[in-house]
């Protein structure tokens, strides 16, 4: 489990979970998008660009650019715009 966290201590959250980021449980809150719980853990790297393989990372943080795009049970999706559930699997993603 990751330790790290980067999160307000005065700020009220929905209730405490995990999910497992490229096979490390992570801990999120309910209603947190997967980019936010992963930035909180101090994870930065989502993903590789296909073509020079070079770290990415949230961006936009609404959806449009692409950059955070991960695999969330098995689907691409981009992880600012998934909320976390209590146990989903979400992988490194790929845009190619």
């Amino acid at each position: 489990m990751i330790s790290v966290s980067l999160r307000a201590a005065d700020i009220q959250r929905g209730a405490p979970l995990a999910f497992s980021f490229d096979g490390v449980m992570v801990p999120a809150y309910a209603g947190e998008s997967i980019a936010a719980a992963l930035l909180a853990a101090g994870i930065r790297i989502l993903r590789t660009s296909p073509r020079d393989a070079q770290p990415r990372g949230a961006f936009c943080w609404v959806g449009l650019c692409q950059e955070c795009t991960v695999v969330v049970d098995h689907v691409r999706r981009p992880a600012c715009r998934v909320i976390v559930r209590e146990g989903m699997q979400v992988m490194s993603g790929t845009i190619a």
